[in-house]
């Protein structure tokens, strides 16, 4: 069974940093396309950033130039190292993860950590 388990949320102020981490079991991590999402209560969910079993990321509006995606293939982990945070970016952040099979795909999700950022 594949698991995806968010960690690195929690309270901060206005124009700090915070790195999530999403660790992936049960699968080959490798051959997943992988990606951060958010939600605030009552709002569509929102992409954040992807990034590729290539290692090449794509950043949502509110992303680009804030927040960097990574992978490292060898500990199954996910990054989302985000910086200059602001209010509108409260929500919480969930890792999703795509297997591509060609003419078939999985996808997978985590339960979400939440992000607060103050003023």
């Amino acid at each position: 069974q594949v698991h995806l388990v968010e960690s690195g949320g929690g309270s901060v102020q206005r124009g700090d940093a915070l790195t999530l981490s999403c660790v992936v079991s049960g699968t080959d991590f490798s051959e997943l396309g992988l990606g951060w999402s958010r939600q605030v209560l009552g709002k569509e969910r929102e992409l954040v950033a992807i990034i590729t079993v290539g290692g090449l990321p794509t950043y949502g509006d509110a992303a680009r130039g804030r927040f960097t995606i990574s992978r490292d293939n060898t500990k199954a982990t996910m990054y989302l190292r985000m910086t200059d945070l602001q209010p509108e970016d409260t929500a919480v952040y969930r890792c999703d993860a795509i297997r591509d099979y060609g003419t078939s795909h999985d996808t997978y999700s985590g339960q979400g950590t939440q992000v607060t950022v103050s003023s």
